[in-house]
């Protein structure tokens, strides 16, 4: 499955391309809405709700926001692992509650960690309550990007993805070795992550590979 991601649109085109696609990511730091859009945006089709902190708004304003997200049909929900334990908690029984599922995602925009290290952040993206973990990193040679397609090996539901031009690959093999979906950007000029690939052609990709 591939998910895309929008950001920088008004609320009626997030709806648009929602409906338009099997599943989005909502960027809602990233979209010119009011929250009386929230309900429109979420019925519009199968949908992942993420806030990513900015300036100027602060965890209270995010987590109600994203929990309206929950009320209102997110298919999941994004959560920082790095956020405190509170904050997590809240938005994870919200969603609970809703039967929306719960993405712990890192991010790291320098480097890819050592193994050591990312297999640490799995798990700590599991102990915060994770039903996938997902982790997004600055791939900065193709060992890096070897090192982020190995913790599919894990056995757990993961997303493990390399930003960058090096680590395009990873978005590619995601779905192929059991990532629940894989990140894509509408269209060329509109990536969210460095080296988003976009929808179309990231498709077309992944049918090749599985129709050879």
């Amino acid at each position: 499955m591939i998910c895309v991601s929008i950001a920088d649109v008004t609320a009626d085109e997030a709806c648009r391309i929602i409906r338009e696609h099997e599943i989005s990511e909502v960027r809602l730091d990233r979209i010119d809405f009011v929250e009386t859009d929230i309900e429109q945006i979420f019925t519009s089709g199968k949908t992942v709700a993420t806030f990513r902190p900015v300036d100027g708004i602060d965890d209270d304003k995010r987590k109600d926001i994203l929990k309206a997200a929950i009320k209102h049909g997110a298919s999941y929900v994004d959560i920082e692992v790095e956020s405190n334990d509170t904050y997590k908690n809240e938005i994870k029984e919200a969603a609970l509650s809703e039967g929306c599922r719960t993405i712990v995602s890192y991010h790291d925009y320098i480097k890819t960690p050592v193994m050591r290290e990312l297999e640490q952040l799995i798990y700590w993206c599991f102990e915060g309550g994770a039903d996938i973990a997902k982790i997004a990193c600055q791939v900065n040679s193709m060992g890096d990007a070897a090192r982020l397609l190995s913790l599919y090996a894990i056995g757990k539901p993961v997303i493990s993805i390399g930003m960058g031009e090096v680590g395009r690959i990873t978005r590619i093999a995601a779905p192929l070795l059991g990532a629940p979906f894989t990140y894509a950007s509408l269209d060329a000029a509109r990536e969210t992550a460095p080296g988003q690939i976009d929808s179309a052609t990231l498709k077309q990709i992944i049918d090749m590979i599985r129709n050879s």
